[in-house]
């Protein structure tokens, strides 16, 4: 979406008489570097740990969450755009980014839903509007079927379905994690080499459409903390583990009854989650709004079109 369709859109959307002059500077201002996104983090401290997120922007409550291994640093382009209309909260899962869990804390989907409760609750925000990726799309469906009093709507990316969850991509992860060699074998080479990160058939290959991805800048946000101690080694492998079961296991009927407005966009060129995730999705939620299919995406996608999401959540949130 250019940005004249991007304007048009939050005008219609929102009803605004002026739109904020930001809008207006050249596309890819790019404020949410890794400084900038450093300087803006906050901490909640509790009974789950210290958990970083972002607060971002004024009005209605939206809520980012990420993937694996990633950390809300993934959200920051559909951020730039959207805390310009609504309160951005982008949380950093338990084991992940700059979140350092309690010792001895379960890192499974529903303690980090638990978590996501926590942290609502902390910041005094009754209601979110939820936007997902790939493992925060489980957390995502579970909040909603537990706690469906705290979602507007959800915005579901490519992520786990109960029919795969986790996808087959993941095993091996699991299983080097469980021998306490993923970080070793996979994070740390990719974390010291960016390049060989983005070869076809390394992190970069697998999940990222656009070869120059991921960026230095993010190779450094999402690797640099998980390899910062050994605890958070520990952790980021923990959290690994930890989505060894099917955390979505019998959500069928729960997500049939869901009223929540839900929607669906997905990068059909992912080889880690199945194209067929998504007339499974679309079928299993009773108040789905349809699929949106991106031909030439990857997993992330999310970070590469921050467009494509702005555009969604904004059309969603107008219909819903």
């Amino acid at each position: 979406m250019d940005r004249r369709n991007f304007l048009g859109l939050a005008g219609t959307v929102l009803g605004c008489s002026a739109l904020p002059s930001a809008l207006l500077a050249a596309p890819g201002a790019d404020r949410f570097r890794a400084p900038e996104w450093g300087l803006n983090r906050k901490f909640l401290r509790g009974a789950f740990g210290k958990v970083a997120y972002i607060d971002a922007g004024t009005g209605d409550p939206v809520l980012f969450l990420h993937g694996y291994p990633l950390s809300g640093f993934q959200w920051r382009g559909a951020v730039e755009q959207l805390e310009l209309f609504c309160r951005c909260i982008v949380p950093d899962f338990l084991g992940l980014g700059a979140t350092e869990a309690a010792e001895g804390q379960d890192l499974s989907a529903s303690s980090q839903m638990a978590m996501l409760v926590a942290l609502l609750d902390g910041l005094k925000i009754d209601r979110v509007h939820v936007v997902a990726n790939d493992s925060g799309g489980a957390v995502a469906q579970l909040l909603a079927v537990h706690h469906p009093e705290r979602v507007r709507t959800l915005l579901l990316t490519n992520c786990d379905t109960e029919r795969q969850s986790p996808p087959a991509a993941m095993r091996p992860v699991i299983d080097l994690a469980r021998q306490r060699l993923y970080v070793k074998q996979w994070i740390e080479p990719w974390y010291e080499n960016r390049e060989h990160a983005r070869r076809p058939d390394q992190f970069g290959g697998m999940c990222y459409a656009d070869p120059a991805n991921p960026t230095d800048e993010a190779i450094e946000m999402y690797f640099g903390p998980l390899l910062s101690s050994p605890e958070r080694a520990r952790q980021v492998e923990a959290h690994a583990i930890a989505q060894g079961d099917n955390a979505l296991s019998g959500i069928g009927p729960a997500l049939k009854l869901c009223a929540i407005p839900t929607r669906i966009v997905w990068g059909m060129a992912d080889t880690i989650f199945e194209p067929a995730n998504t007339d499974f999705l679309d079928q299993a939620f009773g108040n789905s709004r349809g699929v949106r299919r991106l031909e030439r995406a990857k997993l992330f996608w999310p970070e590469e079109l921050p467009d494509v999401i702005a555009e969604e959540a904004m059309a969603l949130w107008r219909h819903a």
